[in-house]
């Protein structure tokens, strides 16, 4: 290292403001990474994310993969924090952690240790890659990590910088290292014989990008085989290969609309990429559509796709009505298809928030749902959603946990989306009737919720809060001496035990 190294010129670290990291990010050389960051990923109304750590989403990408290791530069805090939400959410492999000092970044030690430490893992028999995660600290220092050897014995070698002053959501954070993977799969596609994934239709496929609820995928491929198509690998993946396959697709499905880095890599592989997704009736109808014309399938083929699912998914819409007033809002990127969703059933949804950007693969659905009256806010800020569900009152409020709370505290009925929401189907005929039952139940309990919110009145709040007092508290009325009586009580059964 030639020392080059430069600390964010900040007394308070990682806590100095998006705009002082930012400055130093750059004065250390990462302005073509921030440059690419700010395009791939505008900014909103918020500098920084209202949701968690926006490095968890790569972080959660990495730690999905067989056979990939995943190693985290950046303060201890921020790795204890992410550490934890990624075995809370169910990963059962180690994280990898560089640490650093003052003098250690000042003096490029730290990327020598970070070297070492690739070294150390890249094990062929072990990993097919390994990621380094550069978090804000490192990333405003300059910590170089495209200096890095690309491969070490055949073992890949990911760097990447995912600073919270950079990319606003975790949503996002996952297309940084998905779009850095497919990048290095496809040039060593193009270079010569790559392996083949392990399982591999016999039929043009089409990729689907984006996380998705297990048997969304399945379902999916259902309906895609009527037209001489199969569903391929998903991105993200769950191994290295699948890579390969993902790439080689007909046609690349932007379900989640967010994944750039992804999409600009299908783009460069020469594969169409068409935008929303199954989601009810009329969705289904026009997607089905769009994927046939990009994969040129005859219309005879699309119309007996349609014809076989439509009539089963305009039946499970009929069959489990929902008779509300919704808001939605959330950080996942669905929220546009999960609105859509609910108002074929029924619902009445007036206002949708999502955290993720605006961008072209998402504009069916915003379309479809204006002209339906729908207000669409993307970059939607904490405060937006709450004044939104303020104005409309509604029945049932779809959610960030932040936003649960305040409804429920207001006496509205609310569901935290990631857990609730996109933890169901949501495509096809199976996705037509997910939602009604749990919509109905937390409906029902509006009665129940304002008799609460009624009973609990000023509990908790002003001076019943247990916090926020401005004044030294004072001692209840005639407390100190009955704190003297009961010490000379104690006092005087200790002096006695053993007379």
């Amino acid at each position: 290292m030639d020392g080059s190294i430069i600390p964010p010129d900040t007394a308070s670290g990682c806590h100095g403001g998006r705009e002082t990291m930012l400055d130093a990010a750059r004065a250390a050389g990462k302005s073509e990474i921030l440059d690419q960051l700010l395009k791939d990923y505008p900014r909103g109304p918020h500098d920084q994310p209202q949701s968690m750590c926006p490095a968890f989403g790569s972080l959660r990408v990495g730690l999905r993969m067989k056979r990939t290791a995943t190693i985290l530069s950046g303060s201890a805090c921020c790795v204890y924090g992410l550490t934890f939400t990624s075995h809370f959410y169910g990963a059962k492999r180690s994280v990898g952690y560089v640490p650093f000092n003052s003098e250690t970044l000042v003096r490029g030690q730290l990327y020598e240790d970070i070297r070492n430490a690739v070294y150390e893992t890249a094990k062929p028999a072990d990993y097919d890659a390994v990621v380094v995660i550069n978090l804000c600290v490192p990333t405003a220092s300059g910590v170089p990590l495209d200096r890095l050897p690309k491969a070490i014995d055949g073992v890949r070698i990911i760097g990447i910088d995912v600073p919270g002053f950079g990319v606003p959501t975790h949503a996002e954070a996952k297309d940084v290292l998905a779009g850095a993977m497919l990048r290095y799969a496809r040039l060593e596609a193009e270079s010569g014989p790559v392996a083949r994934p392990r399982a591999q239709a016999d039929m043009p496929t089409v990729t689907l990008i984006g996380e998705l609820f297990p048997v969304d995928p399945i379902g999916v491929g259902a309906m895609l085989a009527p037209m001489g198509l199969a569903v391929g690998p998903q991105i993200p993946s769950r191994e290295w290969r699948d890579l390969y396959g993902a790439l080689d697709c007909a046609v690349a499905a932007a379900v989640h609309p967010f994944y750039t880095a992804s999409f600009r890599e299908f783009e460069a592989a020469g594969r169409p990429i068409v935008g929303s997704a199954p989601v009810g009736h009329d969705g289904t109808a026009a997607w089905l559509d769009a994927i046939g014309a990009a994969a040129n399938v005859s219309a005879d083929k699309i119309d007996a796709a349609k014809a076989r699912f439509l009539p089963a998914i305009r039946a499970a819409l009929e069959a489990n009505p929902i008779s509300a007033r919704v808001t939605v809002s959330g950080y996942e990127g669905s929220e546009l298809l999960v609105a859509r969703l609910l108002m074929e059933a029924g619902a009445e949804v007036p206002y949708v928030g999502t955290a993720c950007p605006r961008t072209d693969w998402s504009a069916p659905d915003r379309a479809w749902l204006e002209a339906r009256g729908t207000h669409v806010q993307y970059r939607a800020s904490l405060e937006q959603d709450i004044a939104a569900m303020l104005h409309v009152r509604p029945d049932l409020a779809v959610g960030t946990t932040p936003l649960v709370q305040k409804a429920k505290a207001l006496g509205i009925p609310a569901l935290y989306f990631t857990n609730m929401v996109s933890a169901r189907p949501l495509f096809g005929p199976a996705g037509a009737g997910a939602l009604a039952a749990i919509v109905a139940a937390q409906t029902r309990g509006r009665e129940r919720f304002a008799r609460m919110v009624s009973f609990f009145d000023k509990v908790g709040a002003g001076e019943t809060a247990g916090y926020g007092w401005k004044d030294v508290p004072k001692d209840p009325p005639g407390s100190k001496e009955r704190y003297r009586r009961a010490r000379e009580a104690k006092a005087k059964a200790s002096q006695a035990v053993g007379t």
